[in-house]
């Protein structure tokens, strides 16, 4: 009796799996032949058709608008190292004009820096301190000054430091051949050097 039970049971389970795994399969494999699953199947086909297509039109949109981002940002580059070459152009001529007008001016100019060290000079410049330019500098611009003028010069010195004003005063330089000497001097904010022009006035007096 209880073996046939079991059997029984066991036949049970066995129709209830085809049954599952029938099923399963009817809902895997819709049914063409019924218009209504017919339709809404090719509808749903339709559907994700569309949906890759509007995809596809908004990756190429996208690519587009990235390429036309990088072009734009190409033209900007390009549009920005045109004005740097011209503002290094237009600086690097300003430079030679300052360059030519500096070193050619018939009044001195010396650059100091704060311990009174010629940072540079024009041939002016050098002419009333006795010696060549490229060799002045470097040098310190108080060996030039005659000993009763130093204590001018230091006080004087102090003062454009001090006030950040333009400052003058009159100079004996030179130990042999001394001359006079008229003297305006300004420290330049940016470098902290103190600009001197120098003007002779030996034949003033």
């Amino acid at each position: 009796m209880a073996k046939f039970k079991f059997k029984l049971q066991r036949e049970l389970n066995e129709n209830e799996y085809i049954q599952i795994i029938y099923n399963t399969m009817k809902i895997e494999e819709p049914d063409f032949t019924d218009p209504r699953t017919l339709r809404k199947q090719a509808e749903k086909i339709l559907q994700q058709k569309k949906e890759k297509a509007l995809q596809d039109e908004k990756d190429e949109a996208d690519a587009k608008k990235l390429l036309h981002e990088l072009q734009v940002h190409q033209i900007e580059l390009q549009m920005q190292n045109e004005e740097l070459l011209k503002a290094y152009e237009a600086a690097e001529e300003a430079l030679k004009k300052y360059t030519l007008v500096f070193d050619q001016a018939p009044m001195g100019f010396v650059n100091l820096e704060s311990d009174g060290t010629i940072a540079e000079l024009n041939f002016a410049a050098a002419e009333m301190l006795g010696d060549r330019r490229f060799s002045l500098m470097g040098s310190n611009f108080k060996l030039y000054i005659s000993d009763e003028s130093r204590t001018v010069f230091s006080d004087f010195f102090k003062r454009a430091y001090l006030t950040h004003q333009k400052e003058a005063c009159k100079l004996m330089i030179g130990n042999d051949s001394k001359r006079q000497i008229y003297v305006e001097g300004i420290v330049i904010e940016n470098d902290n050097n103190c600009m001197l022009s120098l003007v002779d006035v030996s034949q003033l007096k």
